[in-house]
C-alpha cells in the first residue's frame, strides 16, 4: 500500500472515529500519522489536512493535541524538504577521486516555529489590480490571513483572497470606515491561532466566502471558546439564581462527582416558547451543578 493510499484509509478512518466521539481510535490513528513523512505534494493530493484541521478543536483535550502535534511535524516536514531541495549539491573536482571518509552532513536544521508565514510575496503571487491601491492591500491581508499554517495551493489561496475582499467592498460599496472595520475583524479571526478550524473551512471551501462576510465576531469564535463562553454564561446563571426562592430542594438526582443524592433545581425557558424547559441541578454536597432539558 502506497503512503497516499495509507493517508486516505486513515482519513476514513479518523471520520469515522469521529463521528461515534471514539477518542482512542483518532489517537491511535493519528500516532500512525505523525510517523509518516509528509510533503506538500501529499498533502494536497489526499486533502487530510482539513480532517485534522477540524480536530485541533475537538472538545476532547487529548484529540486536539495530538491533531495539532501531527499537523506541526507535517509543517515542519514539508519546510525542511522545501529547504533540502533548495540547496546546491556539492560538485567534486573532476581530477579527484571520490573521497571515502564521511563528511558533515549538509542537511538543514529542522524549522523553527518562527518560520516565515505564507504571504503573496514569499509565494509570489501575481494578480491583475483592482484598480485601487486600499482593495489590493486587502487582498493580500486576506492572502496571508487564509494562507497561515495552510498546504493548499497558492490559486485556490488567491481565489479566495480575492472573492473576501469583493464580498466586503460589493457590501459596503467603497473603501470606506465600514468596509475597513469589516476587514480587520475578518483579518483578525481568520489570522487567530486558536481558531484554525476557520481557515480550514475557508480554504477548502466548506464554508462559503459570502457566508463568512456576514458572520458576527461570535459566530466566527473557534467551537473551543464557543464552549468557554457557554460554560461562563452558565455559571453566571447558577450564580445569580443560587439563593433564589425558586429553588427546590430535591432526591431525585444523583450528582455524577459524588454521587449524592442531596441537589437543589430550578428550571428555567431557555429555548422557544415551545420548547421543554432546562433544569438546573447543583449537588448540595460538592457544590457539582449540571443542566439538563
Amino acid at each position: 500500500m502506497s503512503t497516499e493510499e495509507s493517508i486516505a484509509k486513515a482519513k476514513r478512518a479518523l471520520l469515522k472515529a469521529s463521528e461515534t466521539k471514539n477518542s482512542k481510535d483518532m489517537i491511535d490513528i493519528m500516532d500512525n500519522l505523525i510517523k509518516i513523512k509528509a510533503t506538500q505534494d501529499l498533502l494536497r493530493k489526499t486533502d487530510i489536512g482539513k480532517t485534522l484541521g477540524k480536530l485541533r478543536t475537538s472538545e476532547d483535550v487529548a484529540v486536539s493535541q495530538k491533531a495539532k502535534a501531527v499537523v506541526k511535524k507535517w509543517k515542519d516536514d514539508v519546510v525542511l524538504s522545501a529547504k533540502q531541495a533548495s540547496q546546491p549539491k556539492p560538485k567534486s573536482p573532476p581530477s579527484e577521486a571520490p573521497s571515502t571518509k564521511s563528511t558533515p552532513s549538509n542537511t538543514a536544521s529542522p524549522p523553527s516555529d518562527n518560520a516565515p508565514p505564507r504571504t503573496v510575496k514569499t509565494d509570489d503571487v501575481k494578480f491583475d489590480s483592482t484598480g485601487s491601491t486600499p482593495r489590493d492591500k486587502t487582498i493580500e491581508l486576506m492572502y496571508g490571513a487564509v494562507a497561515l499554517g495552510s498546504f493548499a495551493d497558492t490559486g485556490l489561496l488567491l481565489k479566495r483572497a480575492m472573492a473576501i475582499e469583493k464580498a466586503v467592498f460589493e457590501e459596503f460599496g467603497s473603501v470606506n470606515d465600514g468596509y475597513k472595520g469589516k476587514v480587520r475583524s475578518l483579518a483578525l479571526n481568520l489570522k487567530s491561532k486558536s481558531n484554525p478550524g476557520l481557515r480550514e473551512s475557508i480554504a477548502s471551501g466548506e464554508l462559503p466566502v459570502t457566508k463568512l462576510c456576514k458572520m458576527s465576531v461570535e459566530d466566527m469564535a473557534s467551537e473551543e471558546s464557543k464552549a468557554r463562553d457557554r460554560k461562563l454564561a452558565e455559571e453566571a446563571l447558577f450564580k445569580a439564581r443560587g439563593a433564589g426562592s425558586a429553588q427546590a430542594e430535591t432526591d431525585m438526582f444523583i450528582c455524577g462527582k459524588c454521587k449524592g443524592r442531596r441537589c437543589t433545581y430550578f428550571q428555567m425557558q431557555t429555548r422557544s416558547a415551545d420548547e421543554p424547559m432546562t433544569t438546573f441541578v447543583t449537588c448540595v454536597n460538592c457544590n457539582n451543578h449540571w443542566k439538563f432539558c
